[in-house]
């Protein structure tokens, strides 16, 4: 029975989209996009490189690597503090031996990245009624008030869900344009795995409206076919 596995594909996707709601800074192997830079110039010898990684409440440079004359001198990496909307600060061009990209990420654009953790609260709040559908007593039946429940919050939580990975590469997306238009070859920007764990989220929270849907049509028929055998 579908419905009976709608726990397991919204556990699978309050868990997805809880890691990526503590992306970055939080939890720094988990990010959105990475931008990475290596510069080189023929005079003395000389070359840099650098690399920042991007999440829903912030930014991590990487150790600045610059050699001059084949010394080497390394500055520890750095991470931003967690919070709600972030921009390409000075912080970050340091980082990347670049200027003039301030304008690059906007604090309001990433400031819609909080849709995440809401997105993951309401997994959360679909996959603790879900629990309910099938009923202990009666293992094989369904209980209509907890498959409803389950039906229209992971509705709404897929929806939102939807928009997010939407917003997600379109973020990823307008910052990439932006890059390749001012950087002129000089940054490379990575997608990071926080996206593809949004999509993988995602795909479960529809899963979950599937099986909920199947577990309500199951006990409309069941209910119907009773109502039919008591009139004769």
């Amino acid at each position: 029975m579908l419905a009976a596995i709608t726990p397991f594909f919204l556990f699978v996707a309050f868990l997805l989209l809880l890691l990526v709601s503590l992306s970055l800074p939080i939890i720094k192997s988990i990010f959105l996009f990475q931008l990475t830079a290596n510069s080189s110039a023929s005079l003395l010898d000389s070359s840099a490189s650098g690399q920042v990684r991007f999440g829903v409440w912030g930014y991590c440079t990487s150790a600045i690597t610059v050699e001059v004359v084949g010394i080497n001198h390394e500055t520890a990496g750095q991470c931003s503090s967690t919070r709600l909307g972030y921009q390409f600060d000075s912080n970050v061009a340091n980082a990347l031996h670049v200027s003039g990209f301030s304008d690059t990420i906007s604090r309001t654009l990433s400031a819609v990245l909080v849709l995440h953790p809401i997105a993951c609260a309401l997994a959360f709040l679909a996959l603790v009624a879900s629990l309910f559908i099938t009923r202990r007593r009666s293992p094989h039946t369904v209980s209509r008030p907890a498959a409803l429940t389950t039906l229209l919050v992971g509705l709404l939580a897929a929806v939102i869900a939807t928009v997010i990975f939407l917003l997600d590469v379109i973020f990823v997306a307008v910052v990439r344009h932006k890059i390749n238009d001012e950087s002129h070859g000089v940054l490379g920007l990575g997608w990071g795995n926080a996206v593809w764990m949004t999509l993988g989220a995602t795909i479960a929270l529809w899963g979950s409206v599937v099986g909920s849907s199947m577990g309500l049509c199951g006990v409309g028929r069941r209910y119907g076919s009773k109502r039919v055998e008591g009139r004769y």
